[in-house]
Order: structure tokens, then sequence, then C-alpha cells
């Protein structure tokens, strides 16, 4: 079933704000300024593939290719939506830098 630009534009939306805000707590938190950035795509991928966590470690060889094989297949909606989130993450970064900038030291 092919995704309706509706439905596109709302999903981009919800996954930058969900990966701002996830992002922007975390930097809060752990005072990190770009940890989300470097998490996210872990996290797209687990989002994407159908394989176990624990099967990376059990069987690599198996689970990689499957990992492989999940990108591969994904539509280009589905990289636009997890763009965005990447975008939101990168954004969150900035966002705390520029606070930590103009004297806010809570983030």
């Amino acid at each position: 079933m092919p995704m309706t630009i509706p439905v596109l534009l709302i999903s981009m939306l919800l996954f930058f704000v969900l990966f701002f805000g996830i992002g922007f707590l975390l930097n809060m938190l752990l005072r990190m300024t770009w940890i989300m950035a470097a998490v996210y795509p872990v996290v797209a991928l687990l989002i994407v593939d159908k394989v176990k966590f624990t099967e990376y470690f059990t069987s690599p060889s198996a689970s990689f290719s499957s990992l492989g094989a999940s990108l591969v297949r994904l539509a280009p909606a589905d990289l636009i939506i997890l763009g965005s989130g990447l975008a939101g993450a990168i954004a969150a970064g900035f966002a705390i830098r520029y606070l930590r900038k103009k004297g806010y030291r809570m983030f």
C-alpha cells in the first residue's frame, strides 16, 4: 500500500519531534551534546531489522545479511522518515549547544 503525502508529512514531523525531544533530554541529563546523533543510527537499524538483538551475537552472519536485505528493501518514504529523525537528533545537539553558549548552564 503506497504512502500518501499527508501521512508522509505527519510521519516526518513525528520522527523529527520525537528524536529532537529524546536527544534534548539525553543532552540535558548526560551533558553530552551529540549523544543522540551518535546513537540514532543504531536505533534506526533496530527499527528497520526484523532480527532479535541477541541474534547479532549468536549468529552474526545471518543477522547482518538479513539487515542488509532489509536496508535494500526500504522504500524512499521510509528513508525520508528515518532521515527526518536523524535531522531531529542533530537539531537537538545544535539547540543544546546554542543554549549553553547563551549561558544556560543547566543544559
